[in-house]
């Protein structure tokens, strides 16, 4: 079996981070393991409380799981210190860790900081370079690439702006648009790649970001090239959102054991160029 780790924070409520993240991993056919972040006081409504874990017990952590079940892929998610971030960064060139997935969170769906400023230029700095991928959404593509994004052509320029800046390979991510779910892949060479998404009418969203990106990568730890895990990632998310999962009294989680039954059909009509990438 193949393996993926999750290095993120822990959500409380069960429907984000290292929780969304072990299920993602399961349901798509890989040993998950983690390394927990920090630990949060959350729900559906909002974050109320983080609480970081010591650099060194981070360390520590990432050193038990690298040095007895090595894991194909790493995923990555909340980071909410510089000084964690760093130590990741240090652990994972040690290990000459690959596949890395970085989900560069920095807003929770209810709209919480779960990052600091100086951590975001940290972030960047030592962690986007050695992903096999980033995936921003929006909000978070608005931040990097310092520009207001309104429209598909702005996704481009963005998307372009921040692989050229960071060297790393961008999935901007679209499901906050109004009109539809499209992801736009910037490889560092200036290819382009659009993934069509079906916008699901689902209020409950607590963790897709989570979820998309733990799917990337365990499909990446199996073997799949990078658009191909994008698609399958893309076609597990739309299947978990369609579950039309109600809990909670904010934006609710996803139905992760529901996800993936479409992954199949949807990888039909993936042109072959995709799937080759």
């Amino acid at each position: 079996m193949k393996t993926a780790l999750t290095i993120a924070g822990s959500d409380s409520s069960g429907g984000a981070g290292i929780q969304a993240d072990l299920k993602a991993m399961t349901m798509n056919g890989v040993f998950a393991m983690s390394a927990i972040t920090a630990l949060t006081a959350q729900n559906t409504t909002g974050v109320s409380g983080i609480y970081e874990v010591s650099p060194a017990f981070l360390a520590q952590q990432i050193d038990a799981v690298f040095t007895d079940i090595r894991p194909c892929a790493v995923k990555i998610g909340m980071v909410s210190s510089a000084p964690l971030i760093e130590t990741i960064a240090e652990r994972l060139r040690f290990y000459k860790a690959e596949n890395i997935v970085v989900d560069p969170v920095m807003v929770a769906t209810s709209g919480s900081d779960l990052i600091a400023s100086d951590a975001v230029r940290t972030l960047c700095r030592e962690l986007f370079p050695l992903s096999a991928l980033i995936t921003p959404n929006r909000h978070e593509a608005e931040v990097l690439a310092e520009m207001a994004i309104h429209s598909r052509d702005d996704m481009v320029r963005a998307a372009q702006t921040i692989a050229g800046r960071y060297g790393c390979n961008v999935l901007l991510k679209g499901g906050h648009s109004d009109t539809d779910a499209d992801d736009l892949l910037a490889l560092r060479d200036g290819q382009l790649l659009w993934f069509p998404g079906q916008r699901v009418d689902n209020p409950n969203t607590h963790g897709t970001g989570c979820t998309l990106s733990s799917a990337i990568a365990a499909n990446l730890a199996k073997g799949f090239g990078l658009a191909d895990s994008i698609a399958r990632a893309k076609a597990y998310l739309t299947d978990a959102l369609n579950a039309q999962l109600d809990l909670g009294q904010g934006s609710g989680p996803l139905d992760h054991t529901l996800g993936g039954t479409g992954v199949e059909n949807w990888m039909h009509g993936v042109p072959d160029a995709v799937q080759d990438k």
